[in-house]
């Protein structure tokens, strides 16, 4: 018999579209109000019994419980640890990249944690990879009169940041670790200069872009990602930080996915 659950009272047979270890069945015998539920491996073998007597006028009420206790039963013996299904896992199809035309006036572009510790041949060289790209695109940002704004870990100081990203005097930067909102003025500078979209580029990918594209997504501000501008130790933490940024509650309604180069900046 395949795996599901019935009610022998006249409903049918409710088979899972998933594989289960057992099924399971209601049995009314009359309508004096004899109930058996009764759960089966698949050979058939009992694995669970169980008869109770109820009066006529509860029969429904008990059936529905009965149901409801059945199928939360059938959930939880069919769910299995991710540890188990690791393997199984499907890489998700690469995300759709798209041209983008931000408005200098109302967008910032946010350049995170490009520093010696976190941006060197040892710790992170795929960092390094990045840095020509998103000095390119602060140079087009300057260009537009686009804010920029940077950030440092905790650690960092403005001497730090690495020379091809170096910010200009007065281009804010706030400190702070994976969430550059918390506990900083970035939300602050953000507002004061009318900025509702902001690009992030920087590492680490599962750190603080991950971290505060997220929390630009809870206050609301549009986000691009130009998935060419970040990095992390490796390819697989990469392409998870930006599958989580585009599936996530927090920021798929409000992501663009795009490149640097898809990027187009009016002059100034």
């Amino acid at each position: 018999m395949a795996p599901g659950v019935a009610c022998a009272c006249g409903g049918e047979f409710v088979p899972f579209a998933r594989p289960l270890w057992f099924y399971a069945t209601i049995n009314c015998q009359d309508r004096a109000g004899r109930a058996k539920i009764r759960v089966n491996d698949i050979a058939g073998a009992p694995i669970y019994s169980v008869n109770t007597s109820i009066k006529e006028e509860t029969m429904q009420r008990f059936l529905s419980y009965a149901l409801i206790f059945l199928f939360l039963f059938t959930g939880l013996a069919q769910a299995e640890s991710i540890d188990a299904l690791w393997g199984e896992v499907k890489q998700p199809p690469a995300p759709e990249l798209k041209q983008v035309a931000p408005k200098p006036a109302t967008t910032a572009l946010l350049v995170l944690d490009i520093e010696e510790l976190t941006c060197n041949a040892e710790r992170r060289p795929r960092c390094l990879e990045t840095v020509p790209r998103i000095a390119a695109l602060i140079d087009k940002a300057r260009a537009a009169g686009m804010p920029v704004v940077y950030s440092l870990t905790p650690r960092g100081t403005l001497e730090t940041i690495l020379p091809p990203v170096k910010p200009l005097p007065g281009e804010p930067i706030v400190s702070s670790s994976v969430d550059k909102f918390w506990n900083t003025d970035l939300e602050k500078i953000l507002k004061e200069k009318g900025v509702d979209t902001v690009i992030v580029t920087g590492t680490a990918a599962h750190g603080a872009v991950l971290h505060t594209a997220t929390a630009a997504g809870f206050r609301k501000l549009k986000i691009i990602l130009p998935v060419d501008c970040l990095s992390s130790a490796d390819l697989y933490i990469e392409q998870a930080s930006v599958h989580l940024l585009l599936t996530g509650p927090g920021t798929r309604r409000a992501i663009t996915l795009t490149r640097s180069d898809m990027i187009g900046f009016p002059e100034k």
